[in-house]
């Protein structure tokens, strides 16, 4: 199990990052600069944390308290940079045999691994011969050799195509269902997060928020950062009013079917989720049709509420093409929104 609880000035940035991981992948789901690199530098023995305390599986790697800073290299944690971090002037083999701790043992632990991520056809080739595939699973082979208790993989698919993404993707799921500790995967993607990912820590600001299950994340995410996060482009401000949401921007009050929590002060509203409204449909509205956007396999249909402030934000409508089609040249529509489709949330 890793926890961590620690706090690092840099600058006018404050990171503040608490979470727990099982055996298991957690994700650190969170926008560029909001900390989650810094947070697995801090994890590796890069960087030093202000103040807090860092402990894998019963070993304390950091306590400011304790005065306890464990180097990089005792940490037994892979971490799996960005760029891979290969060793330019070295072969594959050679890479992955700097990682294994038992020089009596080093040559069988290299065939192995070379085995084991198919890399034997490239073993005496440098990095810069190899292809992206092949620089990870190298990398990774390399980590592996090491028997880390923990893994770091820092947006391990940010420098690829989205085709090329899509392979690794799978192979790196496939060789990480075998690893017996804690994942700590970082990315900005939730699609990534939800593919790998059983649990996820949302970060924000330098500020991690409790971790929650996927399903929660994007079920109710409780926090509009947590909400933009998992995809939510619909957001106004709110105030609850007993089992109904009023958004004054909109000039519209909905209902929720449910009580809507006193700290509720934005609602979110997926852009799947606004549909055409059948007749006598609860939470229906009409909306003047804005703008359409021709997607590649969708129609994006942008609406503002009849009755809506002049600096009202603009509701997002995203259906099938063919669904926009029976109504297309309308400049006026009526829409709805299921109660349960309705996010509570807070401020971040």
């Amino acid at each position: 199990m890793l926890h961590v609880d620690i706090r690092k000035r840099m600058g006018s940035f404050l990171l503040e990052s608490q979470f727990s991981a099982e055996n298991e992948a957690l994700a650190l789901l969170g926008a560029s600069g909001c900390g989650k690199s810094v947070t697995l530098k801090c994890i590796a023995g890069i960087l030093r944390p202000d103040e807090g305390r860092i402990e894998l599986d019963g070993q304390v790697l950091f306590d400011s308290a304790g005065k306890i800073d464990l180097p990089p290299q005792k940490r037994n944690v892979g971490y799996l940079f960005q760029q891979y971090a290969l060793f330019p002037n070295m072969t594959v083999a050679q890479n992955i045999a700097v990682a294994v701790r038992d020089s009596t043992s080093r040559e069988t632990a290299v065939a192995e691994k070379l085995r084991q991520f198919r890399l034997e056809d490239v073993a005496a080739k440098r990095p810069a011969a190899l292809s992206g595939g092949q620089q990870q699973r190298a990398a990774l082979a390399r980590i592996f050799a090491s028997q880390p208790q923990a893994i770091l993989l820092d947006e391990p698919f940010s420098a690829l195509d989205s085709y090329l993404k899509y392979q690794l993707e799978l192979e790196l799921s496939e060789t990480l269902a075998a690893f017996p500790g804690t994942v700590l995967w970082v990315t900005h993607d939730r699609g990534e997060a939800w593919r790998n990912c059983r649990r996820v820590c949302v970060m924000d600001g330098g500020h991690t928020q409790p971790v929650q299950s996927r399903e929660a994340l994007f079920l109710a995410p409780g926090t509009e950062s947590a909400a933009r996060l998992s995809g939510c482009k619909n957001f106004a401000a709110a105030s609850p009013k007993d089992e109904d949401v009023f958004l004054p921007e909109w000039g519209l009050t909905l209902s929720c079917r449910r009580a809507v929590p006193p700290k509720t002060t934005v609602a979110g509203i997926r852009s799947h989720h606004v549909h055409f409204a059948a007749k006598d449909e609860v939470n229906s509205f009409s909306c003047n049709v804005v703008k359409v956007i021709d997607d590649v396999f969708s129609s994006i249909v942008l609406l503002l509420p009849s009755g809506s402030a002049i600096d009202a934000p603009l509701l997002r409508m995203e259906l099938d093409k063919a669904a926009w089609g029976a109504h297309d040249g309308e400049k006026t529509v009526t829409v709805a929104v299921r109660p349960e489709d309705i996010l509570l949330l807070q401020k971040s």
